[in-house]
Parts: structure tokens; C-alpha cells; sequence
């Protein structure tokens, strides 16, 4: 037949080009027909949310989810040319990578191929290579190691998902395997149990992918807290959750009534999520390389990612600026020498509206009172301050600080109460203060009721007088 003789051309997208795919001197019209099935059947994973032992995602082919919201594939970043595969938002004009498989492990050509192995595992291979440079590296089972009966799916919330085909067990996940990039429904946080650990990681730059010097993570010495680490080294704090909210993340508790925020927490696990109210809203939340955890949203009427907010803000967020035991920027505070706060008639000083110390070195206890928190802390000499661990229905818990009280901060709003122990002098200086205003109050009030007294009779008299003309 002439069809047989006839060219086929087989059209697939790579680096925005076409790839010529031609086939001749088939005298065969069935071959030709099986042929062509056979193609479109291998070629099929560009159309389909699904990774399986007989469909490979090659470089300029790509995976789209159900809802068609993610797309994973091979890409470039910036001015770079190396090649990595990972997930992006699909229907957005500006490509944003939310996840990348090999961050630190290139490839310097288009000849990426993703697939699943014998023993179970998505790999990355190139240039044939029996070796992958990238895999998911878990361990299956014998009886579960037959790569037939392993997928990997593509969610339509952006987790890609390897699962035994016949039980629908997951076996490996993405959302386990971060970036620098926070999704509505993937989790940071640690389980001690499991020794498994959420963070974020900045990329080094635009063109760079790879593991950079910005982390965010849960610390998971004494209270655990939401930290940003410049290297190894404490350079934002978020705080504590209080029951509520990060008490150092300013207006928190406006954005809940946007953001759907759960913790879960307990002696072994921590896991912070968030989701949107409003489904409809694309957001993401990125460590970025310059040091800022930032949330965005998307404008679709401009077409661009806006920033919703951003920390730290100024260098007074940063951690440790104003030294230990202060609260602005001179350099930290020391107790006056001789003073005694051990058995001497000492106390408690209330200061409002704190981020309260760091945690890490404070002892947490629930089930106690506000005054059974005081109790506590005064019978340890050690003891220098405390506050409830939670703030809800008026205050449960306890948190009591031993030793110097770092990365203190006065806020405006959503801020905690903090009590400082103080000498038997300097609570009586401050409670001479309290006593001194409210007798000046007392006063002020006496004369402003005195005068409104005068005043009304002055004006009873006159009506009276008046009256009597």
C-alpha cells in the first residue's frame, strides 16, 4: 500500500522543540499499524498522571495531574543549562518549581530519562547509564519487589506518590522529601519514633537549585520552635505555637481568618500544615536564598506571584540582636551584682506583649495553672521567668525559663505575657509604682466626681432660682 511506503512522523515537545521521529522501507501496512500503537502507548505518559514499569518520563516529556494543577518534567533554571527534573505549577504562565528531585546531582544534557526500576524505585538515569543519579532509594519487601505491581502518581496537590499498584500503600512521597517550597497540605516538623525530619531548604541561587544556606525547620531541643538557620546557626525564630498561634510570626491571628493552619504535636511528633479557606487561591510559602520566609499569592488578573508577607522584616527579628534578657536594641541586660532573688521576699514582674524567650532551654509542663506556674518557678532558685505554654480558654501549661532569657521581643499585638522574677526591692519599687498610680487615679477620680457633683448642683440650684422668678 502507499500508505506503507509513506513517512511517519512522530511529534513530541523538547526544549520547546520539535523531535523528528521517521520511519521507512516498511512494506508492511500491519507492522507500520502495530508500530504506531506501540509508540503512542510509550509516548502516552505525557498526557497521563501516571508513572508505571512500562512508561518513562523523558526529557521534554511530562507529567500532568487529574485536575491538571501540577506538571512534572525536566527543566532549566535561570541562566543555567544543566537539567533537573520537578514540579511545577502547570497552568501558570510563569513556570514556578515547587519541588526538585536532583537539587545537587545535574545533568548536563537532554538525555534525563524517569523511571521505575526492577527492585521498585523511581530513578534517574542518563545517556543510558545503568547507574541512577537520582532514585527514592527504599527498600521493598520480597515478596512486594515487582516492578509491575509499583507506580508513582502525580496529585493534584503537587505530591508525587509512589504506591503498590494493588494496595494503594504508599512506599515513598515527595511531600516527605521537601524543597525550599511549602504547599497547602505538605507538613514541616519531625517524628522522633521514625527519625524523620520535614524541613525547607533554600536553593543556593536563581540558576542553582542545589541545597543552600537557609533552613527552615522545627528545633526539637526543650519546647520545639519554628526556625530559620543561616547554616547552623539560629537566624530567625517564629517561636512556639501557643495553642493558637507562632506568637513570633506578626499578624498570625489576622492571617487565620485566610490561612487554615493546624499543628499537631506531642513528646515524639511535631507537624505544622496549612491549607486555604478559599480553595480557589494559589499560594505558596518559599525559604529563599537571601535568608526571607516569604508567602506568595497568585494575581491572575496581573499574571504575577504577590508577596503576602515576608519575615524577618527588620534586623530586630533577626535572631539575638538585643542580646540576652532585653527587649530593644541596647545589647542585653545582667543582674545587678549582690542581689539576691533566692528565699528573700522576691516575685514576679508581669511584662505584656512579648515574643517570649527561647525556648530550648526552658522546661515545658502541662496540666498546671498560671498560679501553680508561679509556685513552681519560685521554689527554683534557677527559675527566672515564666509564662502559660498555652493560651487558650484563659491559660494551661507551663513554660519556665533557667539562666538568660534570649531573643526577647516587644510587639504590638498578639504578643504573651512574660513574668519576670525580680528581687523583694525591685517588686517593691514596682509595686510602690502600681500603688502610687492608682492612688494618683484615686485622686484624679475623687476631683473629676467632686466637680461633676459641684456642677450638677450649680445647675440644680439655678434651674431651682429660675423657677422661683
Amino acid at each position: 500500500m502507499d500508505s506503507a511506503k509513506a513517512h511517519l512522523y512522530l511529534v513530541t515537545t523538547q526544549n520547546h522543540k520539535h523531535k523528528l521521529l521517521l520511519l521507512h522501507n516498511t512494506n508492511n501496512w500491519l507492522l507500520n499499524y502495530l508500530i504506531l500503537l506501540l509508540l503512542a502507548f510509550s509516548f502516552c505518559s505525557c498526557s497521563s498522571d501516571i508513572i508505571s514499569s512500562d512508561t518513562r518520563i523523558r526529557d521534554g516529556e511530562i507529567l500532568i495531574s487529574k485536575s491538571k494543577t501540577f506538571a512534572l518534567g525536566f527543566f532549566t533554571p535561570g541562566k543555567s543549562t544543566s537539567r533537573y527534573v520537578g514540579i511545577w505549577y502547570n497552568n501558570l504562565p510563569i513556570q514556578t518549581v515547587v519541588w526538585v528531585a536532583n537539587r545537587d546531582t545535574p545533568i548536563n544534557d537532554t538525555s534525563g530519562i524517569l523511571s521505575i526500576d526492577r527492585n521498585g524505585n523511581l530513578v534517574l538515569n542518563h545517556n543510558l547509564s545503568n547507574i541512577p543519579i537520582w532514585s527514592t532509594a527504599v527498600s521493598l519487601l520480597q515478596s512486594q519487589i515487582n516492578s509491575t505491581n509499583v507506580i508513582a502518581q502525580l496529585s493534584d496537590i503537587g505530591n508525587l506518590v509512589l504506591m503498590l499498584k494493588s494496595s494503594k500503600t504508599v512506599i515513598w512521597e515527595s511531600f516527605d522529601h521537601p524543597t525550599d517550597t511549602l504547599l497547602p497540605y505538605l507538613k514541616v516538623g519531625f517524628d522522633r519514633k521514625t527519625n524523620q525530619s520535614w524541613f525547607l531548604q533554600s536553593w543556593k541561587t536563581d540558576d542553582d537549585p542545589g541545597k543552600g544556606a537557609f533552613t527552615l525547620k522545627f528545633s526539637s531541643i526543650g519546647k520545639p520552635q519554628l526556625f530559620m538557620y543561616n547554616h547552623d546557626l539560629p537566624w530567625w525564630r517564629g517561636g512556639h505555637w501557643n495553642g493558637e498561634l507562632f506568637v513570633g510570626i506578626p499578624n498570625m491571628k489576622r492571617d487565620m481568618t485566610t490561612f487554615n493552619v493546624s499543628l499537631v504535636e506531642d513528646d515524639n511528633y511535631v507537624a505544622l500544615t496549612y491549607n486555604m479557606f478559599d480553595k480557589s487561591v494559589i499560594t505558596r510559602i518559599a525559604v529563599q536564598q537571601s535568608g526571607f520566609f516569604q508567602t506568595f499569592m497568585w494575581d491572575s488578573q496581573k499574571s504575577q506571584w504577590n508577596r503576602y508577607w515576608s519575615e524577618p522584616t527588620d534586623q530586630c527579628d533577626n535572631y539575638g540582636t538585643c542580646g540576652s534578657n532585653n527587649r530593644d536594641g541596647s545589647g542585653g541586660c545582667v543582674r545587678k551584682k549582690g542581689v539576691s532573688v533566692c528565699g528573700n521576699g522576691e516575685g514576679f514582674v508581669k511584662v505584656v506583649s512579648l515574643k517570649v524567650p527561647d525556648t530550648s532551654v526552658a522546661v515545658a509542663k502541662g496540666g498546671l495553672s498560671l498560679e501553680e506556674c508561679e509556685k513552681e518557678c519560685l521554689r527554683n532558685c534557677s527559675c527566672t521567668a515564666y509564662a502559660v505554654a498555652d493560651v487558650r480558654n484563659g491559660g494551661s501549661g507551663c513554660l519556665a525559663w533557667h539562666g538568660d532569657l534570649m531573643d526577647v521581643q516587644k510587639l504590638s499585638d498578639q504578643g504573651q505575657d512574660l513574668f519576670l522574677r525580680v528581687n523583694a526591692i525591685e517588686l517593691g519599687s514596682f509595686y510602690s509604682s502600681i500603688v502610687l498610680l492608682l492612688s494618683f487615679c484615686y485622686a484624679k477620680c475623687v476631683l473629676l466626681v467632686s466637680k461633676f457633683i459641684i456642677e450638677d448642683f450649680l445647675r440644680a440650684k439655678w434651674k431651682f432660682n429660675l423657677q422661683n422668678v
